[in-house]
């Protein structure tokens, strides 16, 4: 045998550090949450700029909607659910 044999098995390979499976589904979990977070905060933004999409919103998902209005009245904000019903109706006559 060889130097360079006995060199190869005095060296011990470092074992191959591996992220914890926890880790891995604590961050896809985080991950998911925060994109939930952005979206209902991009939905409220939408839904609070914009009467014709709080009347999609109305025609496609009434619960979201009636939630909207419901976070707006829990702040203090009254009163937009009665001009929203009022501007639509008028716009059908």
């Amino acid at each position: 045998m060889n130097k360079k044999d006995f060199q190869h098995k005095d060296k011990k390979m470092a074992p191959k550090t591996r992220e914890p499976f926890a880790r891995k589904i604590f961050k896809g979990v985080l991950f998911l949450e925060l994109a939930a977070v952005f979206g209902v905060y991009g939905l409220f933004h939408a839904m609070n700029s914009s009467r014709d999409f709080r009347g999609t919103m109305n025609r496609r998902f009434p619960s979201v909607l009636d939630l909207y209005y419901k976070s707006n009245e829990w702040a203090g904000i009254y009163g937009l659910r009665e001009t929203d019903q009022e501007a639509w109706s008028a716009k059908k006559e």
